[in-house]
């Protein structure tokens, strides 16, 4: 008699070292939760808005609206991560921290910073942000001092390039292991800083000094990124990698942004960095209610002698 191979869940839950983070007033249990992570640029040569929230009533209400579509957590930059010129820390300041204050009085959301400059981070944290979000993966070591200092969170992401810089052609003999080697090492770096292992993030860069190939075995692999035992972050949201794969314009890439995203969270992802929060939040909880680690929102379909007529707004299908 042929018996059927056994049936492995494709969900990997990471061996996190402390699943539960206090943000402020906020507690996030990433053994059960996944945050969605709003994006909020303040500049005026954002990669994906081209500057629509640069003006700072446009930067505040777009956080606030995020909210209210489900986000978590509100990530708010004032300098592009592609290359370009530098930006004095005053003038990113005055882009970045008005609207921490603003988010930060009208709501409890999680607030970070997208920033490598020290300055700019001390002064984000004086007005309300919980995180320090470092896309050049402690370029500059002083910047987890600060964030020590603070009592803040840090997020650490992979990346090679000096900041605002150009890095034609990355090459990686592995580029998985290699991105998780990074990581660890910076790790290793921010606690001897002072950086409370419970207050670390990590993020393996998705398209980050790597081509479509590399970015793709990120997301096959992002177990690997997840086994290192800290909250690990997906920055997929409408990228360059999903719209060379499926020959998309950037606001063509919504649905292979949530594709992909889910497919992170199936490989250890507890935070996701998205631009469409009403999408993505239903992409999300559904991930969430499908685990078990959230209950339907109602149950009607099927539990009763009849199904009762359709909702107008819902379907009983």
């Amino acid at each position: 008699m042929r018996t059927s191979p056994a049936v492995t869940s494709p969900f990997y839950a990471p061996p996190l070292i402390h699943p539960v983070h206090q943000f402020g007033p906020r507690t996030i249990d990433f053994s059960r939760q996944v945050a969605l992570m709003a994006i909020i640029n303040r500049t005026p040569d954002s990669f994906y808005d081209g500057g629509a929230t640069f003006a700072l009533d446009a930067a505040v209400s777009a956080s606030l609206a995020a909210v209210k579509d489900g986000a978590d957590w509100v990530d708010i930059g004032g300098v592009p991560f592609a290359p370009g010129p530098a930006l004095s820390a005053d003038e990113e300041s005055d882009r970045v921290v008005p609207v921490i204050a603003a988010v930060a009085a009208a709501s409890d959301v999680i607030i970070s910073v997208d920033t490598f400059l020290p300055e700019v981070a001390a002064r984000s944290i004086a007005a309300g942000a919980h995180v320090i979000n470092d896309t050049t993966g402690l370029a500059n070591p002083e910047i987890a001092s600060v964030v020590a200092e603070h009592g803040a969170h840090l997020v650490i992401t992979h990346s090679l390039a000096k900041p605002r810089t150009v890095y034609p052609r990355p090459h990686y003999d592995d580029v998985v292991t290699e991105v998780a080697a990074f990581l660890a090492e910076k790790v290793n770096l921010a606690i001897s800083l002072g950086v409370p292992a419970e207050k670390i993030i990590i993020d393996p860069g998705h398209d980050l000094n790597k081509n479509t190939l590399h970015t793709l075995e990120i997301t096959r692999r992002f177990n690997e990124i997840a086994g290192l035992g800290f909250p690990a972050l997906a920055a997929v949201s409408n990228k360059d990698f999903i719209g060379e794969s499926l020959n998309q314009a950037k606001h063509e890439r919504l649905e292979g942004s949530l594709a992909t995203g889910v497919i992170c969270i199936l490989g250890g992802a507890r935070i996701l960095r998205m631009h469409n929060i009403a999408s993505a939040n239903s992409a999300i909880r559904m991930t969430e209610t499908t685990l078990g680690w959230r209950e339907p929102a109602y149950l009607k379909h099927n539990m009763g002698d009849l199904n009762e007529p359709a909702h107008p707004n819902r379907s009983n299908g």
